[in-house]
């Protein structure tokens, strides 16, 4: 099938990389979904990605803590993430890079634009950790925000469910699963593809979003290649 995408973001929640443990890192759930990233450099997608750490640390968790506090906490569980997802593909042979929103020279690069756009040129995958590296904005926001600022042609967003539907399809067997959206269908109707900021960014520079579930870690090749699973949001 011919590719519909040359350049992506992919965004990978630290749920998916704890497995059925829920807490945590599940290594042969990394590796399944490292394999098929190595995959996808093989067909020639130059792939940035942005990992969430809710499997280490919620802002929730601290309802009582300053939230700056927490937030920089959870910048810092997605650093955890990032790092093992780099360890799974280097060991595959995958040139991988992580950059950092916060400065932690000794084991990531920081934050560079032009250097993550020349690690994709080369055919790296870039990995982002650390969000935007402030409080009060999501690692969707993150993702957003990096795509806009690399040029990515659509967001691939991994989830635990295979796309959006208009209740949780885990607690509503009624619910209903929607093949497309427009942004303004999500913002209007509260629906949990991605926080408002993040949808609103994507919005404002038309970068469509494509949800999907990661039972199959497979179903990001399908996605990056342009196959119609999931919802796609644009």
């Amino acid at each position: 099938m011919e590719k519909q995408y040359k350049r992506v973001m992919l965004k990978i929640s630290g749920e998916a990389l704890a497995g059925e443990n829920g807490f945590g890192l599940d290594f042969d759930t990394i590796g399944a979904i490292s394999k098929t990233i190595s995959r996808c450099t093989e067909e020639g997608f130059e792939i940035a990605l942005v990992v969430g750490g809710g499997n280490f640390w919620r802002g929730r968790s601290g309802k009582k803590m300053d939230r700056t506090r927490a937030d920089h906490m959870g910048m810092f569980a997605t650093v955890i993430n990032a790092i093992a997802l780099q360890d799974s593909l280097d060991a595959l042979g995958v040139d991988t890079r992580v950059q950092t929103g916060i400065e932690m020279r000794q084991i990531a690069e920081p934050y560079i634009r032009g250097r993550a756009d020349r690690h994709l040129e080369k055919g790296r995958v870039v990995i982002f950790g650390c969000g935007t590296g402030n409080p009060y904005f999501s690692t969707d926001t993150a993702a957003a925000l990096r795509a806009a600022e690399i040029g990515a042609e659509i967001i691939l967003l991994a989830k635990k469910v295979d796309g959006v539907y208009d209740k949780d399809p885990h607690l509503y067997p009624d619910a209903v699963k929607f093949d497309s959206l427009t942004y303004i269908d999500v913002l209007n109707r509260g629906l949990g593809v991605m926080d408002s900021t993040a949808t609103s960014l994507c919005m404002d520079n038309k970068i469509p979003i494509r949800v999907f579930g990661l039972e199959d870690p497979d179903n990001i090749l399908r996605a990056m290649r342009g196959e119609n699973i999931g919802t796609i949001v644009e």
